[in-house]
């Protein structure tokens, strides 16, 4: 029996520029957390006394003779890429729902592939994982996904992601104070807006207005340095920090028309009023989770003319993806 748990992340500047298509021409980089809410991968391998070679249990059950008949794509492609012949059964569990922007398909991606790895006895690098999950989805599923989710899976933590013209990848842990990292966490309040939606049908819409966003993407890039620099200032007023969330959100809006809804720009105006610094959808968008960034005595106000929201708790973590229970059995 092997479980692995994966972080989901919160992506805070830079979110576009780690589509292949901008940053194989421009270069990309992304400044982005994970925090303590996981995605949680049982694997063993199945007993041959069934009917059906391969278990699959998440949202759904799925008993099947074959790895081809699997409907789940992430789960027959990761397991035909290990080229795994046993039998297996593997379960899925979340902390948080699917689909709500967090990269929580990649945090699966990454789960499996670090789940299957152990059954096999091996330890893979956190970037031999970020490196095959963005294959893996991008490559052999062919979803219109970033490479952004994926490394912070694996790596977890508080990071600065650069994406090469070259495909390489460069992952920064951002040093900052104690103290300053509380700050920040504090002023991020997060929301759940009740809908979820495929990420890959939104994003699908974006990478095909790339061409035309160059100016729009460019300057999302520079704004990962300036959330840098102000991280970096200790004696610069957090705030900041929230203040260029909301500049980056005006342009995130802008680059597709599936981006936003009316729901949110309501919810995201409301806050604004209530004394809301800043924000944004997290992941592609159209739904799912948003972040308001607010000074802790203006948060009270916010939460109740957001009441109709579901916020949730959360705390920065630090540890990526790890195998939390290691009982390889190696009877079949």
């Amino acid at each position: 029996m092997i479980i692995s748990k994966t972080p989901f992340r919160m992506s805070f500047f830079g979110g576009g520029t780690d589509y292949p298509v901008y940053y194989r021409e421009h270069g990309g980089s992304v400044l982005a957390t994970t925090f303590d809410k996981y995605c949680y991968i049982t694997c063993r391998v199945l007993p041959p006394f069934f009917e059906h070679k391969h278990r699959v249990v998440y949202s759904r059950i799925e008993n099947v003779k074959s790895i081809d008949d699997v409907e789940h794509p992430s789960v027959r492609a990761t397991v035909k890429f290990m080229n795994v012949e046993k039998g297996l059964e593997i379960h899925h569990d979340g902390d948080l729902p699917a689909r709500t922007g967090l990269g929580s398909s990649s945090s699966f991606t990454v789960g499996l592939l670090h789940s299957l790895y152990a059954l096999r006895g091996e330890m893979p690098s956190k970037m031999k994982l970020a490196t095959e999950a963005i294959h893996v989805e991008q490559d052999i599923i062919k979803e219109n996904v970033g490479s952004q989710d994926q490394v912070s899976a694996a790596f977890g933590g508080f990071n600065l992601i650069r994406f090469e013209t070259d495909n390489t990848i460069q992952v920064s842990p951002v040093i900052i104070s104690r103290e300053r990292l509380q700050e920040l966490q504090d002023s991020i309040m997060l929301f759940f807006t009740g809908f979820s939606r495929f990420a890959s049908d939104i994003a699908k819409d974006q990478i095909k207005s790339t061409p035309k966003k160059k100016v729009e993407l460019g300057t999302m890039h520079q704004m990962v340095e300036e959330a840098m620099t102000i991280l970096n200032s200790p004696k610069t007023d957090i705030g900041e920090f929230g203040k260029l969330l909301n500049e980056s959100w005006k342009l995130k809006r802008g680059l597709t028309k599936s981006i936003t809804t009316d729901f949110v720009d309501d919810m995201y105006e409301t806050a604004i009023r209530a004394g809301a610094l800043g924000g944004k959808l997290l992941g592609a968008g159209g739904g799912g989770f948003v972040i308001v960034f607010a000074r802790k005595q203006d948060q009270p106000k916010i939460a109740e003319k957001l009441g109709h929201l579901l916020r949730v708790p959360f705390k920065f973590e630090n540890t990526g993806s790890q195998i939390i229970v290691y009982q390889p059995n190696a009877l079949y």
